[in-house]
């Protein structure tokens, strides 16, 4: 039997990830999560998917279930997550270091084989080149979520240079899928659209990013288990088609056959970076197959959704 733990596994990815290991019923996966903004309806009700709350940032609330279980691999994707979330609540986003480093420590002495962690798009700042590269564009970190994930990659790769505990940390970029809340871009214009209600945007809308369906995030992750490029590595995760907020406004309404209209609001002061594409090069090396298109993963949410 092999053991997995996923912290913040009632959110969206880490819901979809527990339902993929638990497709192998040797596997036992354990899913930690205090609910501050994941869901118990999001996790998975399979025998070998076990649920305790818990918040990892407090030590001796997660060391008795790394004592109970002896993990083989430790997926720690708890976060507190989203821009305006994190903007209001810095305190509580540098609390999150705490998790970190609970995680490491406890996976170091309990004999766990590597732990993979979430970090973020958001660790490039503002791009100095496109697409973002793991190994060529440089961090630059502004925002205190940004920050968080940028000092937690490098506690990951410090407890490897002086412990040897294994590491792989995927940089995260829009992930949407189903059980994604109402606070992330597209299951916001998703509903609104499917409603016939106004889409608002920040600004002109012409701020990129790329969508990648959560499916194609967590088949890369549970690949990179057993793949050597992402032992001790950095991975991209995400889809390299960039597209503009208005655009994918416009697909939305255009998929949905919405009578929605698009609304412009004041650009955001802070937190909303021009563009975001990554490199994935190493990723389509891991995952050898096409990621689904955004026609492809909207169909299905729209589905999902009526």
């Amino acid at each position: 039997m092999t053991k997995y733990l996923i912290t913040g596994g009632a959110g969206n990815v880490g819901s979809t990830l527990a339902k993929h290991l638990a497709k192998d019923t040797s596997n036992l996966i354990v899913i930690v999560d205090n609910l501050s903004t994941g869901s118990l309806h999001k996790i998975p009700k399979l025998d070998n998917i076990k649920f305790i709350k818990s918040n990892v940032n407090n030590y001796k609330d997660i060391a008795p279930i790394f004592a109970r279980f002896e993990f083989d691999y430790v997926f720690h994707y708890a976060a507190l997550v989203g821009v305006k979330r994190t903007l209001k609540n810095p305190i509580s986003v540098l609390d999150d270091i705490d998790g970190i480093k609970n995680v490491l420590s406890l996976s170091k002495n309990s004999g766990v084989k590597r732990v993979f962690y979430s970090s973020s798009s958001e660790v490039y700042g503002e791009p100095f080149e496109i697409p973002q590269n793991e190994n060529t564009t440089p961090l630059n970190s502004r925002l205190p979520y940004a920050i968080v994930k940028n000092v937690g990659e490098a506690f990951f790769k410090s407890y490897y240079q002086e412990y040897g505990l294994e590491y792989t940390i995927f940089r995260f970029f829009n992930t949407y899928g189903p059980n994604q809340s109402e606070d992330f871009v597209l299951p916001r214009f998703l509903k609104l659209a499917l409603a016939d209600k106004d889409i608002t945007i920040y600004g002109d809308g012409l701020q990129t990013r790329s969508f990648c369906y959560v499916d194609d995030n967590v088949e890369t992750c549970i690949k990179a288990i057993s793949d050597p490029l992402c032992s001790n590595a950095v991975l991209n995760v995400g889809s390299d088609k960039e597209q503009t907020i208005l655009s994918l406004a416009q697909a939305v309404i255009k998929a949905t056959n919405s009578k929605s209209n698009i609304i412009h609001l004041p650009a955001l002061k802070e937190g909303d970076m021009a563009r975001r594409c990554p490199d994935t090069s190493k990723m389509k090396a891991v995952l050898k197959r096409d990621l689904l298109s955004l026609e492809e993963g909207l169909d299905k949410m729209i589905k999902f959704y009526k």
